[in-house]
């Protein structure tokens, strides 16, 4: 790829993953060990291993956004703010992630 990383198809989703991809991925909290970030149909990885590894619970998140469509970013931020302000896990408590982890731990 133009920016030096990869690209697959895999499950109805395209992952890209490596390059500068990696750097923008690392570039999320929580940082290094943040594996994958799903948007849409698209799921950006720091490595194709990384996928293979969070691959599962990212597709629950694509599935997400058919379900939510537009409203799934804003939606689930205000989750993640509403639970930070409680003393809550803004990552491990948001309903999304809850789903997620439920079917693939």
């Amino acid at each position: 790829m133009l920016w030096g990383g990869k690209v697959r198809l895999r499950d109805g989703a395209i992952e890209f993953y490596g390059g500068l991809t990696a750097a923008l991925v690392r570039s999320l909290p929580p940082g290094p060990l943040t594996a994958g970030f799903t948007l849409g149909h698209v799921i950006l990885g720091q490595t194709g291993q990384g996928l293979e590894d969070v691959g599962q619970h990212e597709r629950v998140h694509v599935r997400q956004f058919e379900r939510w469509g537009p409203l799934m970013g804003p939606v689930y931020l205000g989750a993640s703010a509403w639970l930070w302000l409680r003393g809550r896990d803004a990552y491990r408590d948001n309903p999304f992630e809850v789903e997620a982890f439920r079917q693939f731990p």
